[in-house]
């Protein structure tokens, strides 16, 4: 048994023996600019009408901020559900009536296709403030700015939700959590302006699934956890409700008891050869985490509602 199988044997010995969930975790994670982001957020209340808050629509309950209440208190909430395209829009849409049940605006949407962005979040800006306008017009004040707090979890869409608002490239884009570091004002037209925070997270992780989910779809970095442990639960999720896009893309049909003869099979279809015909392991698990990362696996809700819509 060589040193890899030997490592995959350690951690498979962590796991359930119905093989659905990992060991515990509990994970901290609270870069320094996200505390700072949130104090300087809680300072700038009282100049904000309404709250942004952006989620991943394939995980509406990880990527929902678990103590965004606690700092931005009172304000009306438009939930935006990015990334539409690449969720399984029957799962997800049970999130959407949930969330609406709650009280939230909601609006789904893709970022990617020309679906009306700017047209959706303007409608949403005007029903949600509507009632404060009409107070407004009965004290015979005139129509002013909207200000708007847009908030979300690293990776979750918000920089480029701002740029199709904004219609030229107004703030930094990258496929890694922490690209936007500070606040800033953005103006989207003559009645809406925007105050981009940086992605945040709280500062404790203590949910398995939430912390894996957010390591799947890369709203967390790499490294937090291991990568391996990462891609096992990637494709035993994918394999438990999407098993048929698994096998097309990968080639499997299960995880096997040696999880190193999957990862054979997936890196001899994908072309993971190293000399002498070996696998390359760590080729595998990047193609996987980028085939996430990339939108290149479309169709996929992690979040269950089932599963976790008691838990908010």
């Amino acid at each position: 048994m060589d040193m890899y199988q030997k490592r995959e044997e350690r951690k498979n010995k962590k796991m359930n023996e119905d093989g659905k969930s990992f060991s515990n975790v509990s994970i901290n994670w609270y870069p320094g600019h996200m505390a700072k982001a949130k104090r300087l957020i809680k300072e700038k209340m009282n100049s904000i009408d309404v709250v942004f808050e952006v989620i991943d629509a394939r995980m509406p309950y990880a990527s929902k901020i678990k103590d965004i209440e606690t700092y931005t208190p009172g304000k009306p909430r438009i939930l935006i559900m990015t990334k539409t395209d690449l969720c399984d829009m029957v799962e997800t849409k049970k999130w959407v009536t949930y969330y609406e049940e709650k009280g939230y605006k909601v609006v789904p949407l893709s970022l990617e296709e020309n679906t009306n962005v700017t047209k959706k979040i303007v409608s949403a800006v005007e029903e949600v403030m509507k009632p404060v306008e009409e107070k407004r017009q009965a004290k015979g004040l005139l129509k002013r700015k909207t200000r708007i707090l847009i908030v979300g979890i690293p990776n979750a869409g918000k920089s480029t939700l701002i740029n199709r608002l904004v219609g030229k490239k107004a703030t930094k884009v990258g496929n890694r959590p922490g690209v936007t570091k500070t606040l800033d004002w953005i103006r989207i037209n003559d009645s809406l302006e925007l105050l981009d925070t940086p992605g945040v997270l709280w500062p404790k992780l203590d949910e398995e699934k939430v912390a894996f989910n957010l390591a799947s779809l890369t709203a967390i970095k790499e490294e937090i956890l291991p990568i391996d442990s990462v891609v096992h639960y990637i494709l035993k999720t994918l394999l438990a409700y999407y098993p048929k896009l698994v096998e097309e893309r990968y080639g499997i049909t299960k995880i096997e008891e040696d999880i190193t003869d999957t990862l054979d099979i997936i890196g001899t279809k994908r072309g993971c050869l190293m000399r002498g015909g070996m696998i390359d392991y760590e080729k595998v698990y990047t193609i996987i985490i980028s085939d996430l990362k990339n939108g290149l696996i479309k169709g996929i809700t992690f979040d269950r509602y089932e599963e976790n819509g008691h838990a908010l």
